[in-house]
């Protein structure tokens, strides 16, 4: 697996919403995504910076490669 960068988690959203997801809501410091087709809900914690394994959970759970991740950066 590649090296994932060091990222917030607004640049995080900003990422997955190039993937199709939707920011559904925030509920204090965790932004909420959700993509209809085919079905999945993140929860993206807003922090300055995401521990590296919080964004390997947060790509997993999304059903995307970390190669693809890093793209849509």
């Amino acid at each position: 697996m590649s090296n994932l960068p060091r990222l917030s988690g607004r640049d995080c959203v900003k990422a997955l919403e190039k993937a199709g997801f939707k920011v559904k809501r925030q509920h204090g410091s965790h932004i909420i995504l959700r993509r209809e087709q085919p079905f999945a809900q993140l929860v993206v914690p807003d922090h300055r910076e995401l521990d590296t394994g919080t964004l390997r959970a947060i790509i997993r759970q999304a059903g995307i490669d970390p190669e693809q991740f890093a793209q849509l950066l």
